[in-house]
């Protein structure tokens, strides 16, 4: 059985390894599993339910829904019928769905659950294309998903040897998935991706891990995102069982339930992770707590390749059992590898989880490229931490003359939806897609990102700032959460800050400094003394230009649910720019 087109996949898995839970998700608490076989008799009768409702090859079906195995079935049972999945994120404004449900005008919209549904259910006044909306979960007065499964069920004779003529006729150039791209900035952009970008991808990827047939994987990243999503046929491809967490908030239980053996994540979730562990070595008691950092300490000096010292190597023993072993355990004990992409990792972080025998493997791409154009291999021990790793196989990359990292290959994407002008910018004459974002090869082997085109500013002085480099070195410091530097055309860097309160609530614990809220908290000079003391530390060790001689603390946590930050946890620039316009106004005068 041959994996060309994304529902391929179906037929290949139960052949091939026929896993008695293929997917699984909670319901009531409880883990609920799916075999292969049931898998694909819910993804047929899905087909055949589209089909007696009048659906036909090419039309769009929208769904915009949590991570949970219903997707997975919607998914395949769209694709073998010849249509074109749009999944959407639960988390975007009602402004956003309209302008993505007009751009795209399906002919479906699948919504997950109650709240959502009330979301949205205004905006479809507004739009013309839908002829019918149902629900995963059972919402008053809407339609229920189930509806079509029985449907096809009940006419799977009728629509059977029409779904096999359209499987035969489906080629693996063709599109199966429209993805609006959060976006940074303004409305997003309907990304067209085919089969082959997809499966090229997936295959691709499946040889820089060894898990395979048997090995489980926690999936809690977003499935709209084409990041999860071809990590998703990549796990099908390598016959890996895929457990879907209830949600953010429950992934510590869920890992500690499932105990998975790997799982893919954003630099900032590993952040977090690691800042809660640090945090909580802290307040040990003091044996424990020398200890503890003596065991991190000797971590972040780990090296990869077998070049550490056999005394190293002894002592490192010794902390992997008396510290290390148990970050294992809060990971449910089996993880040894940590799929990392979205954005830049801070390599000590990557170098401390290696000393801690968990690998952590950091990719690059982009929703355009299917989304991976490169990643660390672990198979092959190509591996150099603060890069993102050797090309994948067909990829093809070259640096213009500005630092912008050019690709091409079977990972292209189309182009975008409505706008052949808009691909005609990014995707020149050669066929070479511009990223947008700015690197080197190392080596002449690995990829290395160091910031994106278009956030590069200059100072009036003339000197260039790259400003994720230094966001990420501040986001190193246990007190800060988010950070955006600031100074396009202006004398100095600055920075608008938003602290780690869960951290900063501790600190004012431990030193008796009483406040009402964050508002009243950020305001505290004891409170901004500790921030420019920290912001001091970092100074020391950027570029006189790079130092961030100003900084204003905001009361608020920045998130894709307030806006500030993109579904995949990147900053949404112009929108922090128009929300604190007055602080960087107030930054930036000459009382500063």
């Amino acid at each position: 059985m041959e994996f060309k087109r994304t529902f391929d996949l179906l037929d290949y898995t139960l052949e091939k390894y026929n896993n008695t839970v293929a997917l699984a998700g909670k319901v009531n608490k409880e883990w609920v599993t799916y075999s292969q076989k049931e898998f694909n008799e819910k993804a047929i009768s899905f087909s055949y339910g589209l089909l007696e409702l009048g659906m036909k090859p090419g039309d769009v079906i929208a769904l915009v829904s949590n991570n949970r195995p219903e997707w997975n079935f919607i998914d395949m049972g769209i694709s073998q019928a010849g249509m074109v999945h749009l999944p959407i994120y639960p988390t975007i404004t009602t402004e956003e769905y309209e302008y993505i449900l007009n751009d795209a005008e399906p002919k479906l919209l699948i919504i997950s659950d109650k709240s959502l549904y009330n979301k949205i259910q205004p905006i479809l006044e507004k739009t013309k294309s839908i002829k019918g909306v149902y629900t995963i979960d059972e919402v008053e007065n809407a339609k229920n998903w189930e509806e079509i499964l029985s449907l096809g069920k009940e006419n799977a004779k009728k629509h059977e040897v029409s779904l096999k003529e359209i499987k035969k006729s489906v080629k693996p150039e063709d599109l199966v998935t429209l993805i609006y791209t959060s976006g940074t900035t303004g409305f997003p952009k309907g990304v067209m991706l085919s089969h082959s970008n997809l499966v090229s991808n997936a295959i691709y990827t499946s040889v820089v891990h060894p898990n395979g047939h048997g090995a489980k994987c926690l999936s809690f990243l977003p499935l709209c995102h084409i990041y999860e999503r071809m990590l998703t046929y990549h796990y099908m491809y390598k016959g890996i069982s895929i457990y879907y967490a209830e949600n953010m908030a429950t992934i510590v239980n869920d890992l500690k339930d499932i105990k998975p053996d790997l799982f893919s994540t954003v630099p900032r979730l590993l952040e977090t992770v690691y800042d809660k562990i640090i945090s909580k070595g802290k307040g040990l008691p003091y044996v424990k707590k020398q200890i503890f950092f003596w065991a991190v300490n000797l971590g972040h000096k780990y090296k990869l390749h077998g070049q550490n010292s056999w005394f190293y190597k002894k002592r490192l023993n010794i902390a992997d059992k008396l510290v290390f072993s148990k970050w294992r355990e809060a990971l449910g004990g089996n993880v040894k590898t940590i799929v990392s992409g979205g954005a830049a990792l801070q390599p000590r972080l990557s170098t401390i989880f290696w000393a801690a025998k968990v690998h952590i493997l950091e990719g690059y791409g982009l929703t355009e490229t299917s989304p991976v154009i490169a990643v660390n291999n672990l198979i092959t021990d190509e591996v150099m931490v603060g890069t993102v790793g050797p090309l994948i196989e067909a990829a093809q990359v070259k640096i213009a003359e500005d630092g912008e990292i050019l690709s091409k290959g079977p990972h292209i994407m189309m182009g975008y939806y409505n706008k052949p002008d808009l691909t005609k910018e990014v995707i020149d004459d050669d066929g070479w897609f511009h990223t947008g974002d700015i690197g080197a090869m190392i080596d002449n082997k690995y990829l290395k990102i160091t910031d994106r085109k278009k956030e590069i500013f200059k100072l009036s002085n003339g000197k260039y700032v790259a400003p994720q480099v230094i966001e990420n070195k501040f986001k190193e410091s246990l007190f800060i959460e988010q950070l955006m530097v600031i100074g396009e055309n202006e004398k100095f860097a600055s920075a608008l800050l938003s602290p780690n309160f869960e951290f900063l609530h501790n600190w004012c614990f431990l030193h008796k400094i009483n406040y009402r809220d964050n508002e009243h908290l950020i305001k505290i000079p004891e409170v901004i003394a500790r921030y420019q003391k920290e912001v001091n530390i970092i100074n020391k060790n950027l570029a006189f230009h790079e130092q961030i001689k100003r900084f204003r603390l905001v009361c608020k946590e920045w998130g894709p649910a307030t806006g500030e930050l993109s579904p995949t946890l990147k900053l949404k620039r112009n929108v922090l720019y128009k929300e604190y316009d007055h602080l960087i106004k107030e930054i930036f005068s000459v009382s500063g």
